[in-house]
Order: C-alpha cells, then structure tokens, then sequence
C-alpha cells in the first residue's frame, strides 16, 4: 500500500510565517501541525513557555520562532526552524517527517538555524540561543574571535 501524500494549508502557513518575521507583529512565533494529512498552523502566539507547550509526545510538528539576539548596543531577530518528532510517535510517522519537512520548507525557508527535537527536555531557550549565536555572528562585542 502507497503511502499518501502529505499537503499544505499553503495560504495559511505562509500567513504565519510572514507574520512571525514581521517587526510589526506582535506573534514571536507560529507552530504547524498534522490535521490528517495536512500540514496546517495549529497556534501563533508570544513568549517561549507557550511555544513550547504546543509540542505533545505523541505527535509530530514544525515550530516558527523569532528570538531576540545580541546585547543592549546591537538587538537582532533570529529566526529559528524546529522539527518536533515527540518521543511517543511510531517509526512510520517519524520515517516520513523528512518528507514533510521538505514540503512545508517550500514554504519557511528563511531560519538561521534548523533543529530536531523529541524530548521537551531539549525546547530550551539558552541552548536555541546558542546554536543561533554559532550559526550567525551574533557573538561580538568581546573583540576577541573565537575559531
């Protein structure tokens, strides 16, 4: 038996992702979820406890998320794409969320920084903010560079 393909709210997805880069919104982030075979935004909202919370064990999802980075002289916004594969989600469904991951990156395709997750453990906001300093020169400031 085939397995069916995955499909896009596109109009809605790519309305929350600009959403969340925009300086004049106040949504900081946008989460994306499975409705059967869609991938639809399930919730946008502000503040890093509420991003994660969206993520259950036993299901798979994509988060959107703008963190401000730098110091009190240079402030930037990073944004940051998530793959969530909960630690209760069977081997299929995980087998095919590279494929999914590949459709709904037609649409975010902006992010400094690309993460999988399966533990609630690891949606932790120090080290999100770690991998976006590595990934992008946001880490001057000290004048000493470090190789």
């Amino acid at each position: 038996m085939m397995a069916l393909p995955t499909s896009l709210d596109k109009d809605a997805i790519r309305e929350a992702y600009e959403d969340v880069r925009s300086n004049m919104s106040d949504h900081e982030w946008a989460v994306f979820k499975f409705d059967g075979l869609k991938i639809v935004c399930s919730a946008k909202g502000q503040g890093f406890q509420e991003f994660c919370a969206q993520f259950h064990d036993d299901e798979r999802a994509f988060g959107y998320i703008r963190i401000q980075m730098g110091d009190e002289m240079s402030k930037r916004s990073k944004f940051l794409f998530l793959t969530w594969i909960g630690p209760e989600v069977g081997v299929m469904q995980r087998a095919k969320m590279s494929t999914d991951k590949s459709i709904i990156k037609d649409v975010i395709n902006n992010f400094a920084v690309e993460l999988q997750v399966e533990t609630s453990v690891d949606l932790d906001l120090e080290m999100f903010k770690a991998h976006l300093n590595k990934a992008g020169g946001a880490n001057y400031g000290t004048g000493v560079r470090e190789l």
